[in-house]
């Protein structure tokens, strides 16, 4: 079982006697009362989708499915196609990926982990960090150099994500994609 905190994107959890992939996860922080985790599922049997809420401490049931590396191959409307070390290729629903679609692009080398349920690919799990070309962002302030300051840029594969000032277009960036947070410029 893990708590509603370790819950990421990806992960299939039991709610009800039926199967759910984790879409996202939304971690609310008050001052004074617990962790709220906001999840958005998708039924792996019914293809429903809802969304629920949990205290951050809250146990689930987090279910052990057979897992393969693979890499992402091509993209065949409404599929995201993945292939593994023995060349099988496995075919995995857009809505299946939630905010991972943002990240995966042509050419992408990174290794993923695909998910099985009874035979059938039913998610995807990213890397915990992903390097990404910055495409387009606007140009810095000249002088603003108080503080912590952020603006949104445009990534290949289409998503945006927030970056430091100093980011400009054709920098490479680190994107946790638990979070979609940008870590560092490489």
């Amino acid at each position: 079982m893990k708590t509603a905190h370790e819950i990421r994107p990806g992960n299939v959890i039991m709610l009800d006697g039926s199967p759910w992939v984790v879409q996202k996860t939304e971690t609310t922080r008050s001052g004074r009362n617990a962790a709220i985790v906001k999840l958005k599922l998708k039924n792996v049997l019914l293809d429903s989708g809802t969304e629920q809420t949990f205290k951050g401490e809250d146990k689930l049931d987090d279910i052990i499915l057979e897992r393969l590396d693979c890499t992402y191959s091509y993209f065949a409307d409404p599929m995201y196609v993945f292939m593994d070390s023995e060349y099988n290729q496995y075919d995995v629903e857009a809505d299946n990926l939630g905010d991972a679609a943002t990240y995966i692009i042509d050419g992408m080398e990174d290794m993923c982990q695909v998910t099985f349920y009874e035979g059938k690919a039913i998610s995807v799990e990213l890397p915990v960090h992903i390097v990404r070309e910055v495409i387009y962002t606007e140009p810095s302030a000249r002088g603003d150099t108080s503080g912590k300051v952020m603006k949104p840029a445009t990534i290949t594969g289409g998503g945006t994500v927030t970056v430091a000032d100093f980011v400009k277009v054709g920098d490479k960036i680190e994107i946790d994609t638990r979070t979609g947070e940008f870590k560092k410029r490489v």
